[in-house]
C-alpha cells in the first residue's frame, strides 16, 4: 500500500539555466523548421559554456534552411532569454553548426509509402501523470517550483527587477496527509543577481514572490526559506556551467512524482514518440482525472521503431479508481489512435509551437491560441464520465 502523509520535494530551473538555453535553442530550432515544412524531421543537440553555442544532430526539410537562418534563430532565442553578459552575450558568443542530413536507415523506418503506415522514430516507454492536487491537475511542488522562477522572469523582464539575472534555481517541499497537500516545509530558490546584492537583499525580493504563489499560510518557516544559501551569485548561465539539451527531463514532467521513460523532449520534432507519445500520455491522464474517474492517474506506452501500433498501454489509478483499469485500457484504445500519425493529428503536433515548452515545464500549460499545449486540453473527458 502506497503512503498517504509524507515530506515530497521537487524542482525546477529558470529558462536561464544552462541546460534550460539548449532546450531553448534546440527547440527553436524545431520550430524554424516545422514553419517551413510540417513534415520536417529535426534532431537538434545544443552545447553551450563560455561565450560558445555549438549545434549538432540531424535535419530533413523539403525546403532549404540556410545556416544564417539557423543561427539567427539562436541567437535570437538567447537575447530573448537576457543574455547579454561578458562570458555570454546572444550577440558575442561564438557559434559552430553541426547539423546535417537525417540517417537514410532512420528515414525508412519512420516515413509512410502506400504499403506502411509512419512508424515510431525509435523504441521506447513513454508516461504521462495526472492528479487532482492542483486545479492544472499536476503535482503540487513541480507546479509552485515552476511558477516561482516564471514570476521571476516576468518581473526581470519588465524591468521591475533588474537586480535578477537570467539563471535560477527553485525547489519545494511539501508535506502531505491523506495524499494531500497540506503545507509547505521548505522552500530554496537561488538566482543570479546584478553584482554588489547582498544575500539578504536577493532574500527580500525573492520573498514576496514566494508568498504570492503559495496558497495563504503556506508560507514556510523562516529558518526553511533559503535564498542563494551560497551567498554571491553573480557568475551564472553557461559561464558559470556548461549546458546541454534534455538534461532536465525531470523538471521538464512531474518533479519526480511519477515515473518518466528516459527520454528528452526538446530538439525533437512530433515524430520522435519521446516527445508525441510522453504529450499524448499526459493527454490521456489528465482527461481521466479531469472526468472524475481517479483522483491520479499513470499511464505508460511502448513502441518499436518504425512501427505504427503501440506495443503496450498500461493505466494504473494508484487504488483511487473509479472503474476498473483493464476496462479503462480498453477504451482508452477505442477513444485515442495512438500510433505516431495518429497523436500528432490528435494533438496537431505539425506545428511550430515547441520554444514555449523549453521551460517551466511541458505540462499543466494552458493550451493557446496557436495550438500550443494542445495535450493539455481535457476534450476525452465528458466521454470518460460515461464510463464510470
Amino acid at each position: 500500500m502506497s503512503r498517504s502523509s509524507y515530506i515530497f520535494t521537487s524542482e525546477s530551473v529558470s529558462e536561464g539555466h544552462p541546460d534550460k538555453v539548449c532546450d531553448r535553442i534546440s527547440d527553436t530550432v524545431v520550430d524554424l523548421l516545422l514553419s517551413k515544412d510540417p513534415e520536417a524531421r529535426v534532431a537538434c543537440e545544443t552545447l553551450t559554456t563560455t561565450n560558445q553555442i555549438i549545434l549538432a544532430g540531424e535535419l530533413r526539410c523539403a525546403v532549404d534552411v540556410e545556416p544564417e537562418e539557423i543561427e539567427a534563430a539562436a541567437r535570437e532565442a538567447v537575447r530573448d532569454i537576457g543574455y547579454e553578459q561578458d562570458g555570454f552575450h546572444w550577440k558575442n558568443s561564438t557559434f559552430q553548426n553541426f547539423l546535417h542530413g537525417q540517417s537514410e536507415h532512420i528515414a525508412q523506418g519512420v516515413d509512410g509509402s502506400e504499403s506502411k503506415d509512419e512508424g515510431a522514430g525509435d523504441q521506447g516507454i513513454m508516461f504521462g501523470y495526472a492528479t487532482n492536487e492542483t486545479p492544472e491537475l499536476m503535482p503540487a511542488p513541480i507546479q509552485y517550483s515552476h511558477q516561482i522562477l516564471k514570476r521571476m522572469a516576468i518581473l526581470r523582464k519588465s524591468g521591475a527587477r533588474p537586480e535578477f539575472e537570467p539563471d535560477a534555481k527553485s525547489q519545494v517541499t511539501l508535506r502531505y496527509q491523506n495524499g494531500q497537500p497540506v503545507g509547505v516545509e521548505s522552500v530554496v530558490v537561488s538566482t543570479q543577481h546584478r553584482d554588489g546584492m547582498t544575500q539578504e537583499q536577493i532574500r527580500e525580493l525573492v520573498r514576496p514572490i514566494v508568498s504570492e504563489v503559495l496558497p495563504e499560510g503556506w508560507f514556510p518557516p523562516e529558518a526553511e526559506f533559503y535564498v542563494n544559501p551560497t551567498g554571491t551569485f553573480v557568475i551564472g548561465g553557461p559561464d558559470g556551467d556548461a549546458g546541454l539539451t534534455g538534461r532536465k527531463i525531470i523538471v521538464d514532467t512531474y518533479g519526480g512524482a511519477a515515473p518518466h521513460g528516459g527520454g528528452a523532449f526538446s530538439g525533437k520534432d512530433p515524430t520522435k514518440v519521446d516527445r508525441s507519445a510522453a504529450y499524448a500520455c499526459r493527454w490521456l491522464a489528465k482527461n481521466v482525472v479531469a472526468a472524475g474517474l481517479s483522483e491520479r492517474c499513470t499511464i505508460q506506452v511502448s513502441y518499436a521503431i518504425g512501427v505504427s501500433k503501440p506495443l503496450s498501454l498500461y493505466v494504473d489509478l494508484h487504488g483511487t479508481g473509479q472503474i476498473d483499469e483493464t476496462r479503462l485500457e480498453d477504451a482508452l484504445r477505442q477513444m485515442a489512435d495512438l500510433s505516431p500519425r495518429g497523436i500528432r493529428t490528435r494533438l496537431q503536433l505539425n506545428r511550430p509551437i515547441y520554444a514555449r515548452t523549453a521551460a517551466y515545464g511541458h505540462f499543466g500549460r494552458n493550451p493557446d491560441t496557436e495550438g500550443g499545449f494542445s495535450w493539455e486540453k481535457t476534450d476525452l473527458a465528458e466521454d470518460l464520465r460515461k464510463l464510470a
